[in-house]
């Protein structure tokens, strides 16, 4: 997770609708309004395995106002998806029982490499994660950026 904060002369409906307006003649973006102080938005995804390139990060934001100065602070936080981190702890949990299990049943060597693959798999997809989630977390503070006009 990864916060970011900053204050603008606006007020909160009129950033919510702002970023709605923009995110909605973009395209490819789901947008939740939940109530005028909190929204998220993530890219939509059409097929299943889209997931693997497109849908890593969700974006939830906080808006507080400050009515003496007309001032908004906005607290935004970046999230990876739920399923991009089962996928991940799937590959580590995996391939850690399965070194275990061989270690207490079968002393073959293709075995124990099997297993170290997994793991080094599971490792290799976690920097791949850590890489993608701060380029789309920048990418996604682009976007906030020119839209509010910061």
């Amino acid at each position: 997770m990864k916060n970011w904060s900053f204050e603008i002369e606006k007020r909160p409906n009129e950033i919510t609708e702002q970023l709605e307006s923009e995110l909605g003649s973009i395209g490819g973006f789901v947008f939740d309004r939940k109530n005028q102080t909190t929204f998220s938005f993530r890219k939509r995804i059409l097929y299943a395995w889209y997931i693997a390139f497109q849908n890593w990060t969700i974006v939830k934001g906080k808006l507080s106002n400050d009515p003496t100065e007309n001032t908004t602070q906005v607290n935004i936080s970046f999230r990876q998806h739920f399923l991009v981190r089962l996928i991940l702890y799937t590959h580590i949990i995996f391939g850690s029982v399965f070194i275990l299990v061989l270690f207490t049943t079968i002393d073959e060597p293709p075995t124990y490499i099997l297993g170290g693959l997994i793991m080094v798999l599971g490792a290799i997809i976690w920097t791949a994660t850590k890489k993608k989630f701060k380029k789309d977390a920048e990418k996604y503070k682009g976007l906030i950026t020119e839209t509010l006009g910061l």
